[in-house]
């Protein structure tokens, strides 16, 4: 294997530390570079495990000695920039002083038949980053965010999914229309119509696979979409509070698509 090149930067005038810093701290600029900043031991893991290959590696000068092989041949070119120059690009409270980049692949074409999530204006970026993770665990590959969701690979959302981001296909920014060619039942929570979600369970009414619509903390899923679904599903609360944190409600409605699946010998 070829030796990455390694490159020694002191300057905060440099572009590369100007980019990166953006990068780390702006929601969409992402999009502008094309190229994401994943920032610490678990998100670079999760990445390389999923075959991810960095463009970029880049460690504090006080990690470089103690970096693993691992991390230090992973990408094609290194950089070592001070622990000054790291804390000041980072916008964790405790800098991880190693991160990679990656190229932002390119938009995926929306697959028909896989099991999705539709999220629809969730603003909040630790919910998003929740519901990814619960996607990843439950066995749905496809995110499809409309246009007003929070950017999918924003530095918090990232950091929210722990991971997940890497085995996921993510279509952000996308319309209405498309979703027609979706093949697969469409199911949308509701506080006041549908079945239970533990008695659909029980009664072996959930389809697997399917697309799960979940909408915006206070506004919920539009009315437009509402009337596509082919499910309205409603989860019990005997606690008696009035709603579901949006990143609670997918966990529970996931896990039991999920356990509908499994129960049917789909894996």
């Amino acid at each position: 294997m070829t030796t990455p090149e390694v490159l020694h930067i002191n300057s905060r005038d440099n572009a590369l530390v100007k980019d990166l810093k953006r990068l780390a701290h702006g929601s969409t600029d992402y999009r502008k570079q094309q190229r994401i900043w994943a920032e610490g031991d678990h998100l670079v893991r999760a990445a390389l495990g999923r075959g991810v290959q960095p463009v970029l590696g880049i460690f504090a000068a006080s990690y470089w000695p103690l970096a693993a092989a691992s991390y230090t041949r992973s990408a094609l070119k290194n950089v070592v920039i001070s622990d000054d120059l790291f804390d000041a690009i980072s916008s964790l409270e405790s800098p991880a002083r190693m991160g990679f980049v990656f190229d932002l692949a390119p938009a995926p074409a929306l697959q028909p038949g896989v099991a999705s999530v539709i999220l629809d204006r969730v603003q909040d970026a630790g919910n998003v980053g929740s519901i990814l993770r619960s996607a990843s665990a439950f066995g749905f590959k496809q995110i499809i965010a409309l246009k007003g969701t929070a950017a999918l690979w924003s530095p918090k959302v990232l950091r929210a999914g722990m991971g997940a981001h890497w085995g996921l296909q993510l279509i952000e920014g996308a319309e209405l229309g498309p979703l027609t060619a979706l093949t697969v039942p469409l199911l949308v929570t509701s506080s006041h119509r549908g079945s239970y979600l533990h008695h659909a369970l029980l009664n072996q009414e959930l389809p697997w696979p399917c697309a799960w619509a979940l909408g915006h903390e206070g506004q919920g899923v539009c009315a437009e979409l509402e009337a596509r679904a082919t499910g309205h599903v409603r989860i019990a609360q005997p606690g008696g509070e009035e709603s579901l944190n949006v990143g609670a409600a997918a966990a529970i409605c996931l896990h039991a698509s999920a356990t509908a699946g499994l129960s049917k010998g789909c894996p």
